[in-house]
């Protein structure tokens, strides 16, 4: 096996560079990956911009991606369910421990998680990466390497779908169409609502959430009435919505959104803005709404694998634009400008098919 691992490395704030990391031999429950497709995530820029997410603050050189699929290419001595030249996709959250929050099936909240890039951890935006094997999952024949590293997104969509209790009939409004809200949408149809609203600044963004499923789409404006705008939201669904998921994280959504929930109905915030906003508390509380919080998600990958080899979700229109692992500041220089939906970098040298 070639021993080069070119790796995708923020050194600090605004400096990402290309540079060869060695390749580490996975422990008995891991296993080493030839990664293949890699996206970009909001996240991953906004690390690139900044130096740091809120408490996560960038201190050493970190590898960065975690949103990604690879091939098997060396198998721990206690792994039994994969094999070399196994598709997986990578789930990035990996306890550290067996706290209580694995033991009631909420490791996302766990304080100790391993999470790729995020600091003090590296990320999966190299040739070669090793991973947890427990957090690794088969793709089927007809899921490609580029569905398999859109489950991470997808995931967010089922975990916030879930945490809002979409089912059969429901009625949802998802502030903001770039790609959390876009798998929001595609999510909330797959689990059965009737009626789907969506909101964003862009209209082509609305055009691509059109076309993948959604019944109502509204072209909002910096300066909107937030109660104007949940107003429109009814008017257009007929009555106000059950469900809202908010993914923009913006104060003046997150006011639309408690605003335009029906009486009982349920706000879930997936977008994360500023620290403090000001938002309607006692409107939502005199009318029963409940505001849940989300962060990333747990026990998703099962579903949305089973979503994608059915065919009952379609992330394909997605991916707007690929660059191979050797043009990273290009690809990232492309999601910070907003240009289309999800950038996919491709690692594999001999295979950048989706």
């Amino acid at each position: 096996m070639a021993q080069e691992n070119l790796s995708a490395v923020l050194h600090s704030q605004g400096d990402l560079r290309l540079e060869d990391r060695p390749i580490r031999e996975p422990g008995p429950n891991e296993v080493l990956l030839q990664m293949h497709s890699v996206g970009i995530c909001g996240s991953d820029v906004h690390y690139w911009q900044h130096g740091r997410i809120g408490d996560f603050v960038l201190t050493k050189p970190m590898v960065l991606g975690h949103e990604a699929s690879g091939r098997v290419v060396k198998v721990g001595s206690a792994v039994k369910h994969l094999k070399v030249g196994d598709r997986v996709a990578i789930e990035p959250g990996v306890p550290r421990e067996m706290d209580e929050y694995f033991k009631s099936g909420r490791y996302n909240l766990s304080p100790t998680i391993f999470f790729c890039a995020t600091p003090p951890d590296d990320g999966n935006l190299c040739r070669y990466y090793t991973h947890s094997a427990n957090f690794c999952y088969k793709l089927p024949d007809n899921v490609t390497f580029e569905e398999g590293a859109l489950i991470e997104p997808l995931s967010v969509g089922i975990h916030s779908c879930r945490r809002a209790g979409v089912t059969l009939g429901s009625t949802v409004f998802i502030c903001g169409a770039g790609p959390i809200g876009l798998v929001c949408m595609l999510v909330a149809k797959a689990m059965g609502a009737s009626q789907v609203i969506i909101t964003d600044l862009f209209p082509e963004r609305l055009k691509m959430a059109k076309e993948l499923g959604a019944d109502f789409q509204v072209t909002v404006k910096r300066g909107d009435e937030p109660q104007q705008l949940a107003k429109t939201v009814g008017d257009m669904l007929g009555a106000p919505p059950q469900i809202t998921i908010e993914c923009t994280g913006v104060e003046s959504s997150i006011q639309s959104a408690i605003y335009a929930t029906r009486s009982g109905g349920v706000v879930v915030l997936v977008g994360l803005g500023s620290e403090m906003a000001s938002v309607p508390l006692v409107n939502a509380a005199v009318r029963e709404v409940d505001i849940r919080g989300t962060f990333r998600y747990c026990n998703t990958w099962p579903m949305a694998i089973a979503m994608l080899a059915s065919g009952k979700v379609n992330v394909k229109p997605l991916v707007t634009h690929r660059f191979p692992l050797e043009q990273v500041v290009q690809a990232f220089e492309t999601t910070r400008q907003g240009l289309g939906i999800k950038v996919m970098l491709k690692c594999d040298q001999n295979d950048q098919n989706p």
